[in-house]
């Protein structure tokens, strides 16, 4: 299996995990814990693509929850022998392949204090999984290509499957509406597949970019952050990835003509702001503008764009918008002569210390 069919395989991989007979057991065994303890933040440590996971659930357990979210610094554990005290921390690791020493080290330092921990991975067996005291398994199947695409895509379902138990355990939120909400992600990803061809022929016109900025906002900022990522390993394109408003903050003086944005841009809160700022580099800085999103609107404020299921729910779409992004990278990694198999320089599993 190559990456273009695990791409293609995330609809039945979201489904393998939400027909889990037992998934619900861990999402509410955390949840009570978090609330008969008094938990009132979440750490979380992960690298790569999981690290792009922990900003979705920033958002997700941020907007959804009212907790603040910390991303660790594992390093502060692994390199220089200290524990942060995470005693009032709910702490998650979030590996696919649950092999990396120092996200093991993070949760496990944590366990040793008393904290709730939860590890989010693909092999349960693995030393993350050991380490925590509670696993979400993927249940994404075999991921055998080097660029992560359906383990990050049920990282982020994971999560959100997390989120509406921790709300409707705590009061906060219709858990019931939440899950049917949820189970329309599989049919969903399957409509952001279909753009397929349309982003080929995009991929094609784009062969010879080299650079490129990546930008999205609120939920989507996830979003930015992994498409930046799959760009530079699979495509060799040096893609720079903002929060649409840090790229005001100085970034901005790297627009010129030669390096496109890619603008994560659906419909929602954050839109207002990034299609102003779009909108101002087409105009004053004669930007070539891709518009990712939901909205024809939207989409007409790129000069080129990739369009994305409608209806789909704020909370939700990123797990949905990422997959037409994974689409272009692997697509353009083609048109740039590239083999979308063999990434340079990189392995399936990184065991950072």
């Amino acid at each position: 299996m190559g990456l273009r069919d695990e791409i293609l395989e995330q609809p039945a991989a979201a489904r393998r995990q939400l027909a889990d007979a037992g998934a619900a057991d861990a999402p509410a065994a955390i949840a009570a814990e978090v609330r008969a303890r008094d938990i009132d933040s979440v750490v979380i440590a992960a690298r790569g693509s999981s690290d792009h996971a922990a900003i979705y659930a920033q958002y997700a357990f941020g907007v959804r929850n009212r907790l603040a979210v910390a991303l660790a610094a594992p390093s502060v554990v692994s390199i220089y022998d200290v524990e942060p005290r995470f005693e009032r921390a709910l702490v998650i690791g979030i590996s696919q392949s649950g092999a990396s020493p120092d996200i093991v080290a993070v949760v496990a330092a944590a366990r040793r204090q008393g904290a709730p921990t939860v590890a989010i991975t693909n092999d349960p067996g693995s030393p993350l999984g050991k380490a925590a005291e509670h696993v979400l398994e993927l249940r994404a199947g075999p991921e055998l290509a080097v660029a992560a695409t359906k383990t990050y895509t049920a990282s982020l379902l994971a999560i959100a499957r997390l989120s509406a138990t921790l709300a409707g355990e705590a009061g906060d939120g219709d858990s019931a509406a939440a899950a049917a909400e949820i189970s329309t992600i599989p049919e969903a990803i399957e409509r952001g597949l279909e753009v397929e061809a349309d982003v080929a022929v995009l991929a094609r016109e784009m062969a010879a970019t080299d650079r490129c900025v990546v930008l999205g906002r609120g939920y989507e900022y996830a979003t930015a952050r992994e498409w930046a990522l799959k760009l530079k390993e699979l495509a060799r394109v040096f893609a720079d990835p903002y929060s649409a408003a840090d790229f005001q903050h100085g970034p901005l003086a790297l627009v010129e003509p030669g390096v496109p944005i890619l603008a994560v841009l659906p419909d929602g809160p954050a839109a207002a702001g990034l299609a102003a700022l779009v909108g101002r580099l087409r105009r004053d800085q004669s930007a070539d503008v891709v518009v990712l999103s939901d909205s024809a609107a939207l989409r007409d404020l790129g000069r080129r764009s990739i369009a994305l299921p409608v209806s789909v729910p704020e909370w939700l779409r990123p797990i949905v918008s990422i997959v037409p992004a994974q689409l272009l990278a692997y697509h353009l990694t083609l048109a740039r002569g590239l083999d979308p198999e063999a990434p340079r320089h990189i392995q399936k599993v990184t065991r950072t210390r």
